[in-house]
C-alpha cells in the first residue's frame, strides 16, 4: 500500500465485505464481515483493538431435501425464469394432464420471461405421473415441473 500511495481498498462480493486502510502510523487496518475470518491486526500494532467478527448466518430455508432419486423416473425441468402455463391460453386445455403419455419433442408448457412465451419440450420420453407445479406460478431455472415414469 505504501509504494502504490494507497490509503484505502474495499472489495464487496456475495456474502463478503473486505476493507482495508491504511492507518496514521502506517500500518494497515483491516475490517470484515458477515461469515469472514477474524480481521488481521499486524502484531507491532496494540492501538487498535481486534474487532468482534459476527457469527456466521444459520440458513434459514425451509425448503425440503432434494428428493432420492427413483429408478425409472425423470423430470421435466425449466430452462429459465419465469412464469408457469399449462396451457397456450386460459380458454384452451392443458398441453399435458396426469396420464400422458409423451414423446422427447412433445411440448408440455410455457414459460413468460420478459413478456415472452417459450414453449418447453419434455426432452424426455414417458408418462406423465405428477405435475409439480401450478398453473401462473413463479419457477426458478432447474426447477422440477413434471415427474416422468419413463417406458
Amino acid at each position: 500500500m505504501k509504494r502504490s500511495e494507497l490509503t484505502e481498498f474495499a472489495v464487496e462480493e456475495e456474502g463478503f465485505k473486505l476493507k482495508i486502510r491504511r492507518g496514521a502510523n502506517g500500518l494497515p487496518i483491516v475490517s470484515s464481515a458477515k461469515g469472514s475470518n477474524p480481521p488481521f491486526v499486524p502484531a507491532e500494532s496494540n492501538s487498535t483493538p481486534p474487532m468482534p467478527v459476527p457469527a456466521p448466518l444459520q440458513s434459514t430455508t425451509t425448503g425440503a431435501p432434494p428428493a432420492a432419486e427413483e429408478p425409472g423416473i425423470t423430470y421435466v425441468k425449466s430452462p429459465m425464469v419465469g412464469t408457469f402455463y399449462r396451457s397456450p391460453s386460459p380458454e384452451s386445455k392443458p398441453f399435458v394432464d396426469l396420464g400422458s403419455k409423451i414423446e422427447d419433442n412433445s411440448l408440455v408448457c410455457i414459460i413468460e420471461a420478459m413478456k415472452i412465451m417459450n414453449e418447453i419440450q419434455a426432452e424426455a420420453k414417458g408418462t406423465i405421473v405428477e405435475i409439480l407445479v401450478e398453473n401462473g406460478q413463479p419457477v426458478e431455472y432447474g426447477q422440477r415441473l413434471f415427474k416422468l415414469r419413463q417406458g
